[in-house]
């Protein structure tokens, strides 16, 4: 059987694994199960089946309004999920959800007001938001609420899942929930109010092996405002946040800088102020995947329990993320933290109180994730290939690249010095739209597919973004061509959306 022959009956057999009679019900309905004493409701809900077609990274919206509580009350937790129709989750190298939002449209976003009020967030490290003891967001059932979303499908076959989300609930008519103080939620983003908030992090870049954005950026905003920063609008407390990395972070963090504030020498603060601005909280990566900062195996930290800040109206508030450079390049990445603030005063003073503390992981390694591939040699060795025949183009299509191939062990093509050979991507205008990259990984890149494998880890870095002219996350164009200025040699690469896609070129000696 030939390698691609065997890559088939493996996508079909997943394909089989995700299959099944999808029901009648266009949006799911919430089950609940009984409160505790203190009052919580656990409810689960769904949205879909959300059809998931080939090879399918789109971002799109829940048309209409997605499940949700029927009554008043606070919500004090929320946890997400992807699941198949059978209600298991799919693994994470089969389908993932690259991030899903929740947009309250009955109210403004704090920090981006011409948007609607983003309420929770998660993407494939699948964070739950939980509120301390004693806040709840406050929710009304006449709220409208829209799901913005990206479900990630790494193979060639269709698919259908469901949106899960469990919320833990107190209605408004509970006795516990008059000892609820509202907290709204504050959206930091490195790159806030951007339809896709995404930078690149490219391999050696930043110092000692770590990249952080904006602060090591280039030019981060092209001359325009921050928009990493939000201006504090009243006083008030933070209670909470975590943030929201992918693979290759190390940690987000929030900071506040308060204008003529500094921390007196010695203080409890002082190792965590400089100047006018305080470090609030890191939250860490802490990754559970074998070969480190690599994979979707991973968990953030958050916020303690009794983490409380004093924030002032005018403090600012600044987030940034930080990722590694040292192992490989980073495209397409995200440093996002919810923040959740309460009115009125109270909470440490952070000029005066070291309040940046360790958080603790709102989750364990998670099962999904358990094939982390980079096992045995799945493909032939390019470098032990003989030269294909000399080109400069090539095809795209039916999730294979048209020369150089490796899983059909289709020779290098090859190209003289200082040509480029020149990628199309013949996919792209089918059904919704198949994107495609070509992204340098290091030579051989044959080992198996998993969540942390391959990597763009390429001796020489070169990526095309996602060829497709859809607007974001597509790179607005269906072409590509390699630099000029590669020296002679085999150059490996894959597809960063449909990792188990591999190919091969050459650059003549002479």
């Amino acid at each position: 059987m030939t390698p691609r022959s065997r890559l088939r009956s493996i996508l079909a057999v997943s394909a089989l694994a995700l299959a099944g009679a999808v029901p009648a019900l266009a949006v799911g309905m919430p089950t609940a199960s009984a409160g505790s004493t203190s009052g919580i409701q656990h409810l689960h809900f769904r949205f879909g089946p959300v059809e998931v077609k080939p090879g399918q990274n789109n971002i799109t919206y829940s048309e209409g309004q997605i499940p949700k509580p029927k009554e008043d009350g606070w919500i004090v937790r929320i946890a997400p999920n992807i699941r198949k129709l059978d209600g298991t989750v799919p693994p994470v190298d089969v389908l993932h959800l690259h991030h899903g939002v929740w947009l309250n449209t009955s109210h403004s976003d704090v920090t981006v007001p011409r948007l609607p009020e983003r309420f929770f967030a998660a993407g494939e490290e699948k964070t739950v938001a939980q509120l301390p003891s004693g806040y709840g967001y406050s929710y009304k059932a006449s709220d409208r609420w829209l799901l913005n979303y990206m479900i990630h499908n790494l193979t060639p076959g269709p698919f259908k899942v469901w949106m899960t989300y469990d919320l833990d609930f107190i209605p408004a008519r509970s006795s516990a929930a008059k000892r609820i103080q509202p907290a709204r939620p504050i959206w930091m983003d490195v790159q806030n109010g951007s339809i896709y908030p995404v930078f690149d992090v490219h391999r050696g870049s930043g110092q000692d092996g770590t990249f952080t954005y904006p602060d090591q950026a280039q030019d981060p905003y092209h001359g325009r405002r921050a928009r990493n920063t939000w201006t504090v609008d009243r006083d008030g407390v933070l209670v909470g946040t975590a943030g929201h990395l992918h693979p290759g972070g190390l940690h987000d963090d929030l900071s506040l800088q308060r204008a003529g504030a500094s921390a007196a020498p010695g203080s409890k603060a002082a190792g965590s102020v400089h100047g006018d601005v305080a470090h609030l909280f890191r939250s860490t990566a802490h990754y559970w995947e074998p070969a480190g900062a690599v994979s979707w195996d991973v968990a953030m930290t958050a916020t303690a329990p009794d983490w409380r800040v004093a924030v002032h109206k005018g403090d600012v508030l600044m987030a940034s993320a930080t990722y590694d450079s040292k192992r490989a390049s980073w495209y397409e990445s995200m440093g996002i933290m919810i923040a959740w603030m309460a009115d009125g005063p109270g909470g440490a003073d952070p000029f005066k109180t070291k309040v940046d503390r360790a958080g603790h992981l709102t989750h364990g390694h998670l099962p999904e994730n358990n094939n982390h591939g980079g096992k045995g040699s799945a493909l032939p060795d390019a470098l032990k290939l003989p030269s294909g025949p000399t080109t400069s183009a090539v095809d795209i299509t039916n999730f294979e690249y048209g020369a150089g191939d490796l899983t059909g062990n289709a020779a290098p093509p090859v190209i003289k010095p200082g040509q480029s050979l020149t990628f199309k991507n013949l996919d792209a205008p089918k059904d919704a739209g198949i994107w495609h990259s070509i992204t340098a990984c290091r030579a051989p890149c044959n080992r198996t597919t998993g969540v942390a494998y391959p990597v763009a880890d390429g001796d020489v870095q070169f990526d095309s973004g996602q060829l497709g002219v859809a607007g974001p996350p597509t790179a607005s164009r269906t072409t590509w061509s390699t630099p000029t200025d590669l020296a002679p040699g085999t150059y490996t690469y894959f597809c960063r959306i449909h990792p188990f896609m591999r190919g091969s070129f050459r650059i003549a000696s002479s």
